[in-house]
């Protein structure tokens, strides 16, 4: 995910409210009004999200984001959209107005179940919202959550995320090769250092596996071995140090901040790792403001934002998530069961659908896949 403005958690959000409201307002008066949703043919269905029943008219579907500044929900809302709008299916969007904003997804949530509505998307803010999804289920809604697993992860009937492990492991299973037997001399740029967040985990933990490094704590960032042998997954061994980890927030700022500190600790850094792309950036400012040249940064996200800088060598490589196709597969879903009575699977062998992720460079290595910042241009994200 691109943060530019984290203020809290990871799965925090503003505090105000915009709604762009795909539908006239007499249909939502209309809906509101039903008493139930045509998914499950009534109200409440006493309890779990079993809707069988098919829709007669127009599919209603609430897109509930953490916030609208953010180009990656943004994106999120657009796809939804232009989705929507191909189905017929009456989308009503809301987001609220800053980091931890639970309280205007608890509306949202509510009015999608005063107007009958057949599901709902969302980012959550926070675990606050899970008994509004667990009242919405138990109401017959469909309840889909995108970008990341909540918690518990049955408060959502299915998850529309990227595997954050594996697109860490991509751009650690790259950098290894690149470095072709060089030592490693590693910045890890992380989100927090106050708190704990999967995402954050995820990412850093699946870079440190594709290089081949150990973890040392499946569930806190920063015990791995501060030194030792890379042995890369797709190739590539050598010795390393991790030469500092520092928080970012997940922004340009931050990211900047971080490495002129990791920077001033150790100039002979070769090797950046970077929660997204933002942060990345901002490293990439420090590195250019330093003069120092040969470094790996790689990050993840896929954002468009990122192309000039993959271009011109400031950004290596990033593993790319689809937020859009997140979105548009939630409004698919929902839509489907409505008219169908057929529900929406995980990923075999996970708990959510795996959108995918995919490896992009300007300087390809042998033996790892991967595709051009020319060929991102064509499926990156942005407002």
């Amino acid at each position: 995910m691109r943060y530019h403005d984290i203020r809290g958690s990871l799965g925090a959000v503003p505090r105000w409210v915009r709604c762009v409201v795909v539908a006239a307002a007499g249909a939502l008066v209309l809906a509101a009004c039903s008493g139930g949703n045509a998914a499950t043919g009534g109200g409440s269905n006493g309890g779990g999200s079993t809707p069988t029943a098919k829709a007669s008219g127009p599919v209603q579907v609430a897109l509930i984001l953490k916030t609208f500044t953010n180009p990656y929900f943004v994106s999120m809302q657009n796809s939804a959209q232009a989705d929507a709008a191909k189905l017929g299916v009456k989308l009503t969007v809301s987001a609220g107005s800053s980091d931890g904003d639970t309280t205007t997804q608890i509306n949202a949530i509510d009015n999608a179940i005063a107007g009958g509505y057949q599901g709902i998307i969302i980012t959550p803010n926070g675990n606050a919202v899970n008994p509004a999804l667990d009242q919405a289920k138990s109401h017959g809604l469909l309840v889909i959550a995108l970008d990341t697993v909540p918690t518990p992860p049955s408060t959502a009937d299915l998850t529309y995320a990227t595997n954050n492990f594996q697109a860490g492991q991509l751009i650690g299973q790259y950098t290894a090769k690149a470095l072709n037997g060089k030592p490693a001399d590693i910045a890890m740029l992380d989100l927090f250092n106050n708190q704990v967040v999967s995402v954050d985990i995820a990412r850093d933990h699946g870079f440190l596996t594709g290089m081949g490094i150990p973890v040392g704590s499946q569930g806190l960032n920063g015990a791995e071995p501060k030194s030792g042998t890379y042995k890369g997954q797709l190739g590539g061994t050598g010795t390393y140090k991790i030469a500092c980890q520092l928080p970012t927030q997940g922004a340009v700022p931050g990211g900047q901040t971080a490495m002129e500190q990791c920077l001033s600790k150790d100039p002979n850094i070769n090797v950046v790792y970077a929660i997204n792309e933002p942060a990345a950036e901002g490293a990439g400012e420090a590195l250019k403001a330093a003069h120092k040249t040969g470094v790996t940064v790689a990050a993840i996200d896929g954002g468009c934002a990122v192309i000039p800088y993959l271009q011109n060598g400031e950004v290596t490589a990033t593993s790319a998530q689809f937020p859009g196709t997140m979105a548009a597969d939630g409004v698919n879903a929902i839509y489907t069961l409505a008219k169908t009575g057929k529900k929406p699977a995980a990923t075999p062998g996970l708990g959510y659908f795996n959108t995918g992720t995919k490896l992009f460079t300007n300087t390809p290595v042998s033996g790892v896949p991967s595709g051009t910042a020319t060929q991102l241009t064509s499926v990156c994200w942005k407002a």
